[in-house]
């Protein structure tokens, strides 16, 4: 269902797709906390923390709070490590664990676009790292993520400016727009978190995809358009409602596919 007025997708000059639970199924930052944990660079209790908030997040959507908890942590972990280490290790964490994760449903949605001739960002809250690893592995135009501060190659474990959510992800889309020449009247973005409702409401065909409640809700409101691409999404949500804590924890590492190894 699309609003009256909207611009359609042969008519977008430039489309803007979020990563987490949009692209791809779950948050791409525990993706990639399971690739550090592989190489050693935290305990597997530390992980089981991280798979913990993913089965959360994957369940529930986007939640502000676990996510800014997550990236203090991962600034943490990378803090003394250089940048081509950790590009290095995006580039094997997308080929372990997040290219398989890819919804085929929102890919083929990204190429129509750049078929038509329609450049295509992949705009995240992600280190930027991991989101031009996975735009340049799905032939998109480019990414904007959340930029870590590095000095001489090595990272300080400090962040660049404001991580990219909310509002300073649409603030960061306008920017390019402005800079591109592009009128976001004729532009597409496509999330699935409330977060996201700045950028959302600035383009001309906004598209909710796998919504949260209320996004879906205010969807309906505004008569803009919705993908559901979750098909796994009721059994998963039976699980974390039937199960104890501990029996949450031990769903997420299932969904995550932790191997069993020492800490």
């Amino acid at each position: 269902m699309a609003a009256a007025g909207a611009t359609t997708p042969e008519t977008c000059v430039a489309a803007f797709f979020d990563l987490d639970n949009t692209v791809v199924r779950g948050a791409s930052l525990f993706y990639f906390a399971r690739g550090l944990h592989a190489r050693g660079f935290f305990s597997r209790r530390e992980l089981r923390g991280f798979a913990r908030r993913a089965l959360h997040f994957a369940v529930r959507g986007e939640v502000h709070g676990h996510l800014l908890e997550v990236r203090e942590l991962a600034l943490a972990f990378v803090a003394g490590h250089t940048t081509d280490e950790i590009r290095a290790i995006g580039e094997e964490v997308y080929e372990e664990h997040m290219g398989a994760k890819v919804r085929p449903g929102v890919r083929l949605l990204a190429d129509r676009h750049l078929r038509e001739g329609a450049p295509v960002w992949l705009v995240t809250a992600a280190p930027v790292e991991l989101a031009d690893v996975v735009a340049r592995r799905l032939g998109l135009t480019g990414a904007l993520g959340t930029v870590a501060e590095s000095v001489g190659g090595t990272y300080t474990g400090r962040l660049v400016g404001e991580p990219l959510h909310g509002p300073a992800k649409a603030e960061a889309v306008r920017a390019l727009a402005a800079a591109a020449g592009w009128d976001l009247a004729r532009c597409a973005a496509y999330s699935d978190s409330t977060n996201d409702l700045p950028l959302l409401s600035m383009v001309g065909r906004p598209v909710v995809v796998n919504p949260d409640r209320a996004l879906r809700r205010h969807a309906a409101r505004r008569g803009w358009e919705v993908r559901e691409f979750r098909q796994w999404q009721h059994a998963a949500r039976w699980t974390v409602r039937a199960g104890t804590a501990g029996a949450v924890g031990v769903a997420a590492l299932a969904l995550l596919g932790v191997a069993r190894r020492p800490a």
